[in-house]
């Protein structure tokens, strides 16, 4: 089996800028804005960074597609960006992202080592937090139909099955379907649990395979219990299906899972149990991420001085202990809560890093671009497959990766 081996060394919510208050420690006069996504753990470090005054927070779901251009322009149209080990590699690979070791030195002295994300001798990212898709589930309706909570794929199959006949729930699963990059990741968790790799040591695609058909079967067994409009289903959709009360159980984000019990928007508070990802045949079925913070390569030193103070405002122990159940956090401060139960269990089962690497970015995008023909019946297993391996040939030549 090849190894990945890694050191940690929708629409848009504007935060808008105003003046220093709260718990920042300075007073900003320089004008920044950042781009991240938009779950819990976002808003809780955008708004840390907005006491500061002067910065502009944009949340965006589809963040992912407008960082690169957005970087790429000079001078940067955002100063901050927020990242994870998938969204990191595109900044990197087109250096629109610049090294922080100055800045680190300068004001970072209060960071653990396994924040400093380093490449090439140098750090370019600070991570904040960890993350992974782990199992939700009603431990209400489970308890009431005398289901035990699954460990793998076939008891969730089952489950399901057992909850749809029960009828208490529109729909027994949730799943983040959407075509494109979500579910690419969904095929990522469960090619990774049937023990696959996705490329060999000379960067050739190998998931036109038993393990990969495998794979594409159980995806669709389980999209069998969604909502219909599955391939339209993103993270938030799923967390809002659940706060609802439309589902009984979903592999969903450890940084959605406080959102389960925020009695403003959820109708389910207490209800929902967070496990380990479920296993599948070889391995668990999940990833493990990072998120964090970089800064974009064109800006003033001036501009990137400021941003990384108000970054560093943005994971300080202060923001964590206000917000200790948003995320699994790499901070001072932090203590684990229920929130985080699903995702340690989940690393304790040893699921694989996402391998950031520019290989794994191209062979995602060619997996989101073609799964869906599958689960529509468009093409079987096999010729998917050898579609998806095709496009990201294609694409790896054209990276001079082969």
């Amino acid at each position: 089996m090849r190894k990945y081996i890694y050191a940690l060394a929708g629409g848009a919510l504007m935060l808008g800028a105003g003046g220093a208050w709260g718990g920042c420690a300075f007073d900003n006069t320089v004008p920044l804005k950042s781009l991240t996504a938009g779950f819990e753990a976002w808003k809780a470090v955008t708004g840390a960074m907005s006491e500061c005054g002067n910065v502009e927070a944009e949340l965006d779901q589809e963040f992912r597609t407008k960082q690169p251009a957005a970087f790429a322009a000079n001078p940067a149209l955002y100063q901050i960006g927020g990242v994870s080990n998938g969204t990191f590699t595109p900044l990197y690979d087109a250096k629109t992202i610049r090294p922080l070791d100055d800045l680190v030195a300068k004001y970072g002295g209060q960071l653990k080592p396994n924040q400093l994300i380093t490449l090439d001798g140098q750090v370019w990212a600070v991570a904040m937090m960890v993350n992974a898709q782990h199992l939700m589930y009603r431990s209400d309706i489970l308890s009431d139909l005398g289901i035990a909570a699954p460990t793998n794929y076939d008891e969730v199959l089952a489950a399901a099955q057992a909850i749809q006949d029960a009828g208490v729930v529109d729909y027994p699963l949730g799943g983040t379907y959407k075509a494109g990059w979500n579910l690419a990741q969904e095929f990522v968790n469960a090619y990774f649990g049937h023990g696959g790799d996705f490329v060999d040591a000379d960067n050739m695609p190998t998931v036109n395979n038993q393990m990969g058909m495998d794979t594409l079967a159980l995806m669709k067994a389980l999209s069998a219990y969604m909502d219909p409009e599955y391939l339209a289903s993103d993270s938030t959709y799923v967390q809002q299906q659940f706060q609802q009360g439309k589902i009984a159980m979903a592999n969903l984000w450890a940084s959605r899972a406080a959102a389960m019990d925020d009695a403003n928007e959820s109708q389910v508070v207490g209800k929902v149990t967070m496990a380990a990802a479920p296993m599948g045949p070889a391995e668990s079925a999940s990833t493990l991420w990072w998120d964090g913070i970089v800064l974009a390569a064109n800006m003033s030193d001036e501009e990137a001085d400021a941003a990384f103070r108000v970054a560093m405002e943005g994971i300080d122990s202060e923001m964590v202990m206000a917000n200790n159940d948003a995320a699994v956090w790499l901070i001072d401060g932090y203590v684990p809560g229920m929130s985080a139960a699903g995702a340690a269990a989940t690393a304790a089962d040893g699921a694989r890093p996402y391998p950031s690497a520019t290989w794994m970015g191209l062979m995602h995008t060619a997996l989101g671009n073609g799964i869906a023909a599958y689960l529509t019946g468009e093409k079987d297993a096999a010729t998917t497959l050898a579609d998806i391996e095709a496009a990201y040939t294609q694409a790896a030549q054209e990276a001079g990766l082969l």
